[in-house]
């Protein structure tokens, strides 16, 4: 399937490693490349995490189908192979609902999220015929009866808080009292509601939380049965962090809940919204120091500008990327990034210093990381960030360029889907990469 104005030939290249070559060798080839170029920012993207991923999804949470969340990285190489593995998409805007239709994406297998919605994005889906659109007042209902009077509704049903991040920001969804009076407006709106959604955070510790929004949305469908609404779409949201220990333990938690409350007898569609599952561990970014200070840190461990010789150094790292950039969303949320590692050889009696890393912009606000243990490096080394496919958004200007590779054994795992470049995924371009494996060591930053 082509996206509309592009040419025949694929768009995209992906390297296809053969042997024994893995990601860190792509990674090691770019910063290679870049060292005798300009020294760029990058990502580099394992198609194989994604694939794992979907393979994983379907062998553990088999009677739940995942619908993609689009915001969480909208890299146009993921969403392509996602389509192609059968994953259903969650949009958010009139972008991503584009960028997602241009993969022949049916229109039954996209929902248009969000709660706040411009007229426009919901007359887009309305002529596109994307019926499932999520809402959880009032104002929001009446815009979908005016704009898109055939849509398919999904109440939005708050969850209780069960993390301090959730405190701090305005809950989304409603209340069972407002769930009730929504249910009698979208009736007399002729708003056809079909099903309910929650979302349980992934900063959630406790999986019961599950357990409690399962038995919510069964009141709100029995609100809705009465009123004579047809309820067919249970959405339990996202939440999902990618670690196989929490997904296992969703699903022992789900599982059971979801046989009392929506059994398979009832023909119920059961869906979730996994985002960063998919992408988090699949995107490496590279960063290069293109600056470096010093400063005196006592034993006390105050940091102060006079150096004697009871201090050892702390040092304060530049990069050529920071939070108005590819480290946006730190600035929303602390946890965001994950503890780099120096892409050097490093000996394991090299002593580890406290450092701080920071964007190049020269502006307070503009630190990624205010602590943690690195080595000495010098400006021209790299730095690793893992973890960091949420931190990609494509069409943004400041993105990095992203160097896409997947190994043959994953490859083969595509195939084993059904799944060939030639009728799925005509985009894509596979280039054979034999790379020499890198034995050379690297350090792993932690926390100061």
């Amino acid at each position: 399937m082509r996206m509309k104005g592009t040419p025949d030939e694929p768009r995209f290249s992906v390297e296809l490693l053969e042997g024994s070559a893995a990601v860190r060798d792509v990674i090691d080839k770019h910063i290679r490349d870049q060292t005798l170029a300009l020294k760029s920012a990058f990502f580099v993207a394992d198609l194989g995490v994604v694939v794992r991923r979907q393979v994983r999804w379907r062998a553990q949470m088999d009677q739940i189908r995942p619908f993609y969340a689009v915001k969480s990285n909208s890299s146009p190489v993921v969403v392509e192979i996602l389509a192609a593995l059968g994953t259903g998409f969650v949009c958010s805007n009139k972008h991503e609902l584009d960028l997602v239709k241009g993969f022949g994406v049916p229109s039954q297998d996209i929902i248009l999220g969000g709660t706040c919605k411009q007229l426009s994005h919901i007359k887009y889906a309305a002529k596109h015929n994307i019926s499932l659109l999520v809402c959880d007042n009032e104002v929001e209902l009446r815009k979908i009866a005016r704009c898109h009077p055939k849509a398919k509704v999904l109440l939005l049903l708050r969850s209780e808080s069960c993390c301090e991040r959730e405190e701090t920001v305005i809950p989304f969804g409603s209340t069972l009292r407002d769930c009730r009076h929504l249910l009698e407006r979208a009736r007399e709106l002729s708003l056809h509601v079909t099903g309910v959604k929650f979302n349980i955070p992934s900063c959630c510790q406790d999986a019961q939380a599950f357990s409690r929004a399962v038995s919510d949305a069964r009141c709100v469908f029995d609100m809705g049965e009465e009123l004579g609404f047809e309820m067919s779409v249970l959405d339990v949201g996202g939440g999902f962090d990618g670690s196989e220990a929490q997904l296992d333990e969703v699903n022992q938690t789900l599982k059971p809940v979801l046989d009392m409350y929506f059994p398979l007898s009832t023909g119920l569609s059961i869906i979730a919204e996994p985002g960063v599952y998919y992408v988090s561990s699949a995107f490496t970014l590279a960063m290069n120091i293109i600056a470096k200070k010093s400063v005196a840190r006592d034993f006390s461990g105050q940091a102060h500008n006079a150096l004697s010789a009871n201090d050892e150094p702390e040092f304060l790292y530049y990069m050529n990327d920071g939070v108005y950039g590819s480290f946006a969303g730190k600035l929303l949320c602390e946890d965001s990034i994950s503890m780099p590692s120096a892409h050097k050889e490093v000996s394991a009696e090299e002593p580890l210093f406290s450092s701080s890393l920071w964007g190049p912009s020269a502006d307070d606000l503009d630190q990624v990381v205010e602590r943690c243990l690195l080595p000495e490096l010098s400006v021209g080394d790299w730095l690793l960030f893992g973890n960091a496919g949420a931190t990609f958004t494509n069409g943004e200007e400041h993105n990095p360029p992203v160097f896409y590779s997947i190994t043959e054994c994953d490859w083969q795992h595509v195939h084993n889907c059904g799944v060939t470049l030639d009728v799925r995924m005509r985009n894509f371009s596979l280039i054979p990469c034999c790379l020499q494996p890198n034995t050379s060591k690297v350090s792993v930053s932690t926390p100061a």
